[in-house]
């Protein structure tokens, strides 16, 4: 009897996992325990999903804010800083904004508008709108962003992110002026040291500031890219992908991950006979349409992950073939039709009609944006994920 069952995400329960643990043996009992417990099979090609929290965890990959700190003023002098782009989260940013803090002895904060880079925003359009002001021209200030606009508490947290990060450099001992703007060479009249924070865009604002004379320019992934007095760091990344750990310590990104995956796969195979891909993931990318916010915080989806994981679908829209192709076939004889043409299916559908509206965007971050869905960010317990029936088509 044939499937009827196509692709499936499950969360898998695991132990709390600690520094130093032996990672890649947790998964592999973690996911085979499932498969006994809930009587399901593995099968080739199926996906383990690991997220990228528990995988710095027990790399031990943290780093303290007197290190960022010291690092900051090391690259950066110490003195006046611009610090640019910044998303807006007690979580992503704002402890490396308390550690960059204490690495300046001012601080020209400017914030992107309407919105930060990843979609939470200080105003909305229709009161730019109502303001006559051009997000893509105008730099106000902070006093002329409270006569226009007053305080706007995000929505879902009801924090008034530009109060609180004022507050928070106050905190740390630094002087703080704070401007919006969303051309990054507007910084420059107010300071020619920059550490630009933006995650996507950086190498470009780094450009933009470089040619127009800025004295330095850091982004967040050129702090912490080495250890400091014996701090974690990543080589990749630096301080993006990091999340508040605790008051005075962040997580960083993992290292690394290509050995991890691996090991697991070996391990899968050795003990199923199954060839499973395998993955770390951290933020998936998708877009939320209410609040507006893209998750995506991490400077990727998947920093590691197994060569059959590469690329992106190449697959047949069927409701194409069935109003196209063969408008003129139902019941059986269309299902034929179309699992004929899946068969036979080109191994590069790009320009193909059949093809249209299929998603363009590679496999890792289609199916880390899956498994960041399915193991949510709070208290479900499953940092591991298993992808069942992905690589499957309608003729399996």
């Amino acid at each position: 009897m044939e499937r009827k069952v196509g692709t499936t995400s499950r969360g898998i329960r695991c132990p709390i996992i600690r520094e130093g643990d032996n990672l890649a043996e947790i998964v592999v009992t973690s996911v085979l325990e499932a498969a006994e417990s809930e009587g399901f099979s593995l099968r080739d090609r199926d996906v383990v999903a690991v997220t990228e929290s528990v995988v710095a965890r027990a790399q031990g990959n943290y780093a303290s804010v007197d290190a960022i700190a010291k690092d900051v003023r090391a690259k950066l002098g110490g003195e006046t800083v611009g610090v640019i782009f910044p998303i807006l989260s007690r979580n992503r940013f704002a402890i490396c904004l308390r550690g960059i803090a204490k690495g300046a002895k001012k601080v020209v904060l400017m914030l992107s508008y309407p919105s930060d880079e990843v979609g939470n925003e200080l105003v909305s359009f229709d009161q730019l709108d109502a303001a006559k002001v051009n997000p893509y021209s105008d730099v106000l200030s902070l006093e002329k962003y409270r006569e226009l606009f007053g305080s706007n508490p995000h929505p879902f947290t009801g924090v008034d992110y530009v109060q609180y990060y004022g507050d928070l450099v106050r905190e740390c001992g630094a002087e703080v002026e704070i401007i919006f703007a969303n051309d990054p060479r507007a910084i420059l009249p107010y300071a020619k040291r920059v550490l630009n924070c933006d995650i996507h865009t950086r190498k470009r604002t780094k450009r933009l500031l470089l040619a127009a004379g800025a004295e330095t320019v850091c982004g967040l992934d050129d702090i912490l890219t080495t250890s400091i007095d014996g701090n974690g760091f990543n080589e990749n990344y630096g301080l993006l992908g990091s999340n508040k750990s605790t008051e005075n310590t962040v997580k960083l990104f993992p290292r690394n991950c290509g050995d991890l995956v691996t090991a697991i796969q070996a391990s899968l195979l050795e003990k199923t006979g199954k060839h499973i891909e395998v993955m770390v993931y951290g933020d998936g990318a998708f877009k939320d349409p209410a609040g507006k916010i893209w998750e995506l915080a991490d400077p990727v989806v998947s920093p590691g992950y197994t060569s059959g994981l590469e690329g992106t679908p190449n697959e047949l829209k069927l409701k194409y073939l069935a109003d196209n192709d063969f408008a003129g076939l139902s019941g059986a004889e269309l299902k034929a039709a179309i699992e004929n043409a899946i068969r036979q299916k080109g191994s590069n559908l790009v320009g193909n009609m059949a093809s249209q509206g299929t998603t363009p965007r590679r496999l890792t971050d289609l199916i880390g944006s899956l498994c960041d869905l399915t193991s949510g960010s709070g208290d479900k317990g499953t940092p591991i994920i298993l992808v069942q029936g992905y690589f499957d088509n309608y003729t399996n």
